[in-house]
């Protein structure tokens, strides 16, 4: 069966809980999430998150597994501030015992930016990071998210990550997030030969690595190193190309997340809906619905 969710919140009296309502109101099967606001490091206890609950909600919904996406202020990748350096080492360390507390085997990570001192120094100064905090004893996977490119971010070529593995003692404790919209901003051709793209990193990395799916149409050509994404289908990558990726046969139990952008409402431009709902009924017809938009906002969700 299709592993499929979206990127949920966490917040309020509910905290997880709501998350598990959230994904479980969109007819997802799996889900992701912050374990905070991604532009600080301010978290509540964990015993204010409500996790027993959410898990008790996860196995009446049938949801087995989620997946968590550290914040993007955890930037491994620079060499120019040790104090940044040392706060994501360590913002990073806490993240990964949350992960496990809450339930999840995965952490989401975005390699960093290595801020103008180069891709080498910067893949360096990541492996300094992760054999910081990763053991043997490690009970979450560190997935490094493949990147569109966009400024001094590292992970825009397979390569990139693959020397991130070799560079870690603990590297059986890292996986990868393939991330559609960003593989195909950064130049690799996933619309028109996904087979060959993936027999490329099968000899990188390994595709036996993929712990997570971010399914994410863009709103740019291939190769733009933007990363903007669109609307499941409504973007450059297309829902005939995103499909052939969501039913791949070595994939099917990897989770498939969705991170579409809100629809804005044409009448109130400060009114957004979540596409989820429509997004995921849409995914599991298997049939593009060119209004898809207009159903999001008549949806109201």
């Amino acid at each position: 069966m299709l592993k499929l969710g979206c990127h949920v919140g966490m917040s309020g009296k509910e905290m997880m809980l709501g998350s598990v309502k959230e994904a479980a109101g969109y007819g997802a099967n799996t889900f992701m999430l912050y374990t905070g606001a991604p532009q600080n490091t301010k978290r509540k206890e964990l015993s204010a998150l409500r996790i027993g609950e959410a898990q008790a909600l996860m196995k009446e919904h049938g949801i087995r597994e989620f997946v968590v996406h550290a914040p993007y202020i955890i930037n491994l990748a620079n060499s120019v501030k040790p104090e940044t350096f040392e706060i994501a080492v360590e913002f990073l360390g806490l993240e990964i015992e949350r992960t496990a507390a809450m339930g999840s085997s995965v952490l989401v990570l975005h390699p960093g930016s290595h801020v103008g001192e180069g891709v080498e120094k910067g893949i360096d100064q990541i492996a300094l990071g992760l054999n910081s905090v990763l053991t043997k004893d490690t009970k979450v996977q560190v997935a490094l998210e493949t990147m569109a490119g966009k400024g001094s971010e590292i992970g825009r070529r397979f390569e990139e990550l693959a020397m991130i593995y070799d560079k870690v003692v603990y590297s059986d404790k890292l996986r990868v997030c393939f991330d559609t919209c960003h593989t195909s901003d950064a130049g690799y051709d996933i619309i028109h030969d996904f087979d060959g793209v993936m027999e490329r990193f099968d000899r990188l990395i390994g595709k036996e690595q993929i712990a997570v799916f971010h399914m994410n149409d863009s709103k740019n050509e291939p190769g733009a190193g933007k990363d903007r994404h669109e609307n499941f289908g409504c973007g450059h990558i297309g829902f005939d190309a995103l499909m052939y990726i969501m039913n791949q046969k070595d994939f099917c139990e990897v989770p498939k997340i969705l991170e579409s952008p809100y629809v804005k409402d044409p009448e109130n431009p400060k009114k957004s809906y979540a596409p989820y709902k429509q997004e995921i009924a849409m995914i599991r017809s298997g049939v593009f619905l060119p209004d898809i938009k207009e159903r999001i906002i008549a949806g109201k969700e």
